[in-house]
């Protein structure tokens, strides 16, 4: 029997009937990644196993450091065969590593390849792979109709034209491509020159002369409503944590026309700024109909030397430790006393609140839909075997598992797409051996729909996208060989 075979993750006879018979078949919605709509657009044709696999994925790049691999072969100026060489070395000392199940799982799924990855194989591999991603099958736009992905939204900037999303639409692609707003860099007057270079782009982007905040809330709100008018429903902010130090309008104008003049902002001021415009843009959503995602708890670019040198998002990145629970519940509270709380996805990334977290999105809960404040999937250093069952335990014990939207990509690898499978396995797995420890019952006319709804149909409903028919239920999935 190979690693990666059609059982893999399923240990118990009753997770395996519910992985094959309601999860395996079910599309892809995948409402958070980072992947480029050009390259979707564009339809790219990968040239090599390092651009798809290698290009940009910190995740690797951190294993490979940690294997004593030099930064040349990370970020640096190797060629990407002897990139992929030193990724190939690397692959048996990531053992019980989630790398090394998704490293397996990607090989299976795109190239049909069984061999375990390391010095051996790789040559093999390299050219076995590289001749299939020369097939209309694994260009970009063939990744997303093979893996079944009826919906993509990617990551996108205010100050963006979405221009790739309109020219994708226009192809009639299978796949829906949608943006979401994601305007972080709003919120950085502590940081005077990025956020003043940023504004630029902001005033030519709304064609609004971005010189009062009354202005900059006005170009921000033009660019909501163009967003909306590309299929846009969701809005997006990463931050380390809420912020809740409200405050009125005139101050927050203050602040902006103190980092207008590039002058230095405190601490303090850039809570009350960042408050003042969470709440702006959660009015925004709630009008509009939009789901509000929160990605809260990372810490970032810990490494300053490399940072200087490499730029952000290269793996330097970990998980904080703020106090996350009095801020969140203060902010949510605000929006919700203001009758303008949108739905919210809210997503952690230290474990140690994934109660808390849990516990917070029943007290928001308003009747008006099932499951409108979600605990959103396991994510960035959780979105592991281990974490996705942390953060479902939790979820269940302290809400319903039963309206859970399910997993997300959350990447920026086109090769990515069997992440879903991977959560899906250990859903299943973990219904399955409640059932055959008799903590849940052996009904499969009550868990069947239950896996099927978390795995498609309640991010579906849940995000009511324009557009999107009712999808007849997918028909069981002939099992793997």
């Amino acid at each position: 029997m190979t690693f990666i075979h059609d059982d893999f993750l399923l240990s118990t006879k009753t997770a395996r009937k519910l992985y094959h018979k309601y999860a395996e078949g079910e599309p892809i919605f995948d409402y958070h990644c980072h992947i480029s709509p050009r390259d979707i657009a564009s339809n790219r044709q990968f040239r090599n196993l390092f651009e798809i696999w290698l290009e940009g994925d910190h995740y690797k790049w951190r294993a490979m450091r940690s294997n004593g691999v030099s930064e040349r072969y990370c970020t640096g100026d190797a060629s990407p065969h002897d990139k992929f060489l030193a990724w190939a070395a690397t692959v048996p000392h990531t053992l019980r590593n989630p790398l090394y199940h998704w490293t397996h799982l990607e090989l299976k799924r795109y190239f049909g390849i069984s061999e375990l990855l390391d010095e051996t194989t790789a040559d093999k591999i390299w050219k076995t792979a590289n001749e299939k991603l020369a097939t209309p099958e694994l260009s970009t736009q063939g990744i997303l109709k093979k893996f079944k992905v009826k919906v993509v939204c990617t990551t996108d900037d205010p100050v963006d034209g979405l221009e790739h999303h309109r020219g994708f639409a226009a192809q009639h692609h299978p796949t829906k491509m949608l943006p979401a707003f994601r305007p972080d860099q709003a919120l950085t007057v502590n940081q005077p020159a990025g956020f003043n270079r940023w504004i630029e782009k902001l005033s030519a982007a709304s064609n609004i002369d971005v010189n009062s905040f009354s202005a900059f809330q006005s170009a921000l709100k033009k660019r909501h409503d163009f967003f909306h008018s590309q299929g846009c429903r969701l809005s997006d902010h990463g931050m380390n944590h809420c912020f809740a130090d409200f405050c009125s309008e005139k101050i927050a104008a203050g602040i902006f026309d103190k980092a207008r003049r590039g002058e230095a902002v405190s601490a303090q001021e850039h809570g009350q700024f960042a408050s003042y415009l969470m709440l702006f843009f959660g009015h925004l959503d709630a009008k509009r109909g939009w789901t509000k995602q929160l990605h809260l708890g990372a810490l970032r670019s810990n490494n300053t030397r490399l940072l200087k040198q490499l730029g952000p998002d290269t793996g330097f990145d970990s998980i904080g430790d703020w106090p996350q629970c009095s801020a969140l519940a203060t902010y949510l509270d605000k929006l919700d006393s203001e009758n303008s709380l949108p739905k919210t996805i809210i997503y952690n990334l230290n474990p140690a609140d994934n109660y808390a977290f849990a516990a917070m999105i029943g007290n928001f809960q308003d009747g008006t839909m099932p499951g409108k404040i979600q605990f959103g999937a396991a994510w960035w250093f959780l979105d592991q075997k281990e974490g996705m069952e942390w953060q479902m335990n939790a979820l269940s014990n302290l809400g319903l598992l039963s309206r859970f939207i399910g997993m997300i990509t959350d990447s920026r690898s086109f090769m990515s797409y069997p992440r879903h499978e991977y959560f899906r396995r250990t859903l299943c797995n973990l219904i399955g051996r409640d059932v055959e420890n008799g903590e849940l019952p052996n009904d499969e006319k009550l868990l069947g729909p239950m896996i099927r709804n978390i795995c498609y149909a309640n991010a579906k409903n849940y995000m009511a996208f324009p557009g999107m028919s009712d999808d007849a239920p997918a028909k069981k999935s002939k099992r793997r060989k």
